[in-house]
């Protein structure tokens, strides 16, 4: 390869790397080729206990320091990355098949940014004083203790960071497994950290599939566990996790509704639509997929849609004028080829793509479907693919109802040229991130989550510190005690 892909080692425990040959192959697949470009190996109980065991070693030390220390160090990473931003990008286009057009502006900038972020707000994480007559409680906020992050492989630099800044900032140690199909780039998250100062222990990672994940979820010494993943794999860590009454944060799967109203601005709406079903080849939890269109303007923004898919370069990803990419496997590909099937089958109708392109690596077609019906399988399951559903609707009250028929309740949004009834509408519905006349805007300083099957919890913002740290608080009596006897 043109670019050094093998990691020093399959895994980053206790500030180095560790490798263990007798943990199983992992091959890393190239997916714009489908070449292999490197191999991890998968963690042995042994690598499991080592992360750990070292996460629990040095956590009280680093939860002992100011948090405007801890923050230091996390904002010098940020730097960090920010500096070899060209590199970690390239490295998330192997290891994903992203565009190197996308990765370098949204996968390790916002990394930096959640731990800029977190490192920031380190220093303010201070408790309050209530004073009660001449008596008086204060609250500590503390650390949860250990915390484990299971990653997701469509924002592998990403999710790495989103999970570690607030944990780090609040005190706790992480032992973070991405997933087995892009191993690469948390480990560079991990080296930079601890280049940046990070003490050793703090933050690890390990590969594997989920028999990697089962035993750190269940483990006793584990106090927190923070999934990003499908709603299958969140059942089942959501069980494992309250098992132990851990902390939990779960990202999980969506089916989101997109509503777009006839007056609203068809330029717009149609880029909305494009972000929110074609950016990273459709690969994103929080996509509107369920494209609601109000009739007076439905076959216009199909036109204009159809049109703008046209223009859509679809190429190397390496090279910067490619702006949609492969899908991340052959295996995620024949899934979403299997939707595409279905939704022809219950008679919707194509209007533009639904082929794998006939080149090496894991290519299909921007595909749009429209007269979708609510009860077709492409309008209720999640594809996770560059697969968008049209539907027409009628009034605001029948737009929200069919918005609200769903299982999941990641996000939403609604285009309009009338605010009063974008804010009106976006309250109705049963959604945690959720834009008007926008899509899959994320940035760090906003909460991000879902509700309903999408998830428990929120990543980002403030609120991320309530989910990786505990109130104690303290009462103190400041004149003698009254017992009965």
């Amino acid at each position: 390869m043109p670019y050094p892909t093998q990691p020093t080692a399959s895994h980053f425990i206790n500030g180095q790397y560790v490798e263990d040959t007798s943990g199983a192959e992992i091959p890393v697949i190239y997916p714009a080729t489908g070449e292999q470009i490197a191999v991890v190996h998968e963690a042995t109980p042994s690598i499991v206990e080592q992360a750990i065991t070292s996460a629990k070693a040095a956590q009280k030390a680093w939860a002992a320091l100011s948090g405007t220390e801890r923050g230091r160090i996390l904002r010098r990473a940020a730097d960090m990355i920010r500096e070899r931003n060209h590199d970690l990008s390239v490295l998330e286009t192997y290891d994903t098949g992203k565009p190197l057009s996308e990765t370098l502006y949204v996968d390790a900038t916002s990394g930096a940014d959640a731990l800029e972020y977190f490192g920031g707000l380190a220093g303010s994480l201070t408790g309050e004083h209530i004073q009660l007559g001449e008596d008086w409680v204060y609250t500590r906020r503390e650390a949860l203790g250990l915390c484990v992050g299971i990653g997701a492989w469509n924002y592998p630099t990403q999710i790495a960071c989103w999970k570690g800044a607030p944990a780090l900032a609040c005190g706790n140690a992480m032992v973070f497994k991405p997933s087995e199909t892009t191993p690469l780039c948390a480990l560079k998250v991990a080296e930079i950290l601890h280049e940046a100062g990070l003490p050793a222990g703090l933050y690890n990672v390990i590969q594997g599939t989920g028999k990697v994940g089962a035993p750190l979820v269940t483990d006793p010494r584990v106090d927190k566990v923070s999934l990003t993943g499908s709603v299958p794999t969140g059942r089942k860590v959501y069980a494992a996790a309250a098992e132990g009454i851990k902390h939990v944060t779960m990202e999980l799967g969506g089916k989101s509704p997109l509503i777009i109203f006839d007056d609203a601005s068809l330029e717009d709406a149609v880029g909305g639509a494009i972000l929110a079903n074609f950016y990273s080849s459709g690969q994103v939890c929080s996509n509107g997929t369920r494209v609601f269109v109000q009739k007076g303007i439905k076959e216009a923004f199909l036109t204009r849609l159809h049109e703008r898919l046209q223009e859509a370069q679809i190429g190397d990803p390496l090279d910067e004028a490619t702006n949609f990419g492969p899908m991340v496997s052959e295996n995620q590909m024949k899934i979403v080829q299997g939707y595409i099937e279905k939704g022809k089958a219950e008679g919707a109708r194509l209007v533009c793509g639904g082929n794998a392109l006939p080149r090496d690596g894991f290519y299909l077609e921007p595909t749009v479907f429209a007269d979708v019906t609510d009860e077709m399988t492409i309008a209720r399951e999640e594809i996770f693919g560059p697969v968008m559903a049209v539907f027409d609707f009628d009034t605001e009250e029948e737009a929200i109802t069919r918005a609200n028929e769903t299982e999941f309740g990641l996000s939403a949004g609604v285009f309009t040229s009338d605010l009063t009834r974008g804010h009106r509408v976006i309250a109705q519905i049963e959604a945690g991130s959720c834009f008007i006349n926008s899509y899959n805007d994320a940035p760090v300083e906003a909460p991000f989550g879902g509700s309903k099957l999408s998830g428990v919890g929120r990543e980002n913002s403030k609120a991320a510190i309530e989910h990786y740290s505990q109130m104690k608080s303290v009462y103190v009596r400041m004149g003698a005690v009254d017992a009965p006897f």
